[in-house]
This record gives structure tokens, sequence and C-alpha cells, in this order.
């Protein structure tokens, strides 16, 4: 027992020492906020090019949030392979984590890489079954596709997780339409319809149906 105490407590002590939370402790802190804080302001006045210029003088590769901030600005600068590239790294440092996986689907759309957009979503809803951001994007992208038996699952899970909302009603009710199930698309436009009263898309789906 003895034995098993000293193994216990050396393996502690070994995931505090290599944690996360501790290298980043060892950090100028102060330096790295200001270069956040000045990243937000050049983002907000649209020099993106010189918000990232502004976090890669506080560069760490072993920094989530630096990865994860740059994966953003790279986006929004147009450098789209370097985004991907710090959003690879962010989930690489936090494999767990969906905000960066959030995060790479907006280079790889704007790529073109839709395998890799629904790859990334298939990992959200690994990790968290009910993301309601994984759920309808992969809705919509097999809609588009026109493989409205995936659409509809995808749908038809996020309408019975959230029964009144817009989003999950509007496109629940064009998947139900063109799978010919007329019936239900009436009741679900007209659903649709009370949450957003003359809403032009429901009211269009709803003049298709004899």
């Amino acid at each position: 027992m003895e034995i098993l105490r000293k193994t216990v407590t050396i393996a502690l002590f070994a995931v505090i020492a290599f944690s996360p939370v501790q290298k980043l402790a060892a950090q100028d802190y102060k330096a790295l906020q200001d270069a956040f804080s000045s990243s937000y302001s050049l983002e907000t006045a649209g020099k993106y090019t010189d918000a990232i210029d502004a976090i890669k003088k506080q560069y760490d590769e072993s920094s989530y949030e630096i990865n994860v901030r740059l994966g953003w600005l790279n986006y929004m600068a147009g450098l789209f392979s370097e985004s991907t590239s710090c959003y690879t790294k962010a989930i690489q440092l936090m494999p767990y984590s969906i905000e960066a996986r959030l995060g790479y689907v907006y280079p790889a759309s704007a790529q073109g890489n839709w395998d890799q957009v629904i790859s990334k979503y298939q990992e959200v809803l690994k990790i968290d079954p009910s993301n309601y951001t994984g759920i309808y994007k992969l809705g919509v992208i097999y809609y588009t596709r026109k493989d409205y038996t995936s659409a509809f699952k995808h749908f038809e899970k996020l309408v019975n997780m959230y029964p009144f909302d817009y989003d999950a009603l509007h496109m629940f009710a064009w998947t139900n339409y063109q799978m010919g199930k007329l019936r239900e698309a009436k009741v679900l436009f007209n659903k649709t319809l009370l949450n957003r009263p003359g809403d032009a898309s429901a009211t269009e789906g709803l003049g298709l149906i004899k």
C-alpha cells in the first residue's frame, strides 16, 4: 500500500509539473496580455497583418491561446493555409477543443475543402454529440448536396433538442418538403412562421404545398 501511495504521488507530481497550466504560469503574462490587447484593437481597425505581428512577437508554439488567436487572425487576413496550420496546432495542444475545430472550418470552407469541413464537424459531434453548431452545419451541408436522408437525421435531432428554434424548424421543413413529406413540411413551415411571422422562405414553402 505504501508503494502504491508513493507511485500515485509521483504520477500526480509529474502531471502537475508538465501540465499546460504550469508552462503558462512561467510566461510573461503582462507582455502577452498587452500583445492580445493590441491585436484586438488592430483587428477592429481591419489591420489583420499588424494584429498577427503583434501576437507573433510573443509567439510560443506550446500556447493554445496564441495558436487559436493566430488561426482566426490569419483567416481574417485571407491567409487560409496559415490559419488551418494554427488551428491544427491548437487542436494538437488541446485535443478535446471544440472551438479550435469550429475555427478550423472557416479557412477550410474558404478553400473549398468540404471533406475537411465535414470531418471537423464530425469530430465535434464525437466530443459533444449535442453540439448545436456541428449538427446544424452538417445538416446544411448534406442538404446542399441533396443528401436529404442525412440532412433529415441532423435536423430532426436539432428540432427535438430545440423545438422552437427558427433555423432548425426552417431547415427541417425544407428537408421534409424535398423528401416529399408534404404534411410534415406544412406543419413545420407553419411553426416556423410562429417563430418568425411573415418569413419569406417559410411562406414560399407553404405556397409550394398544394
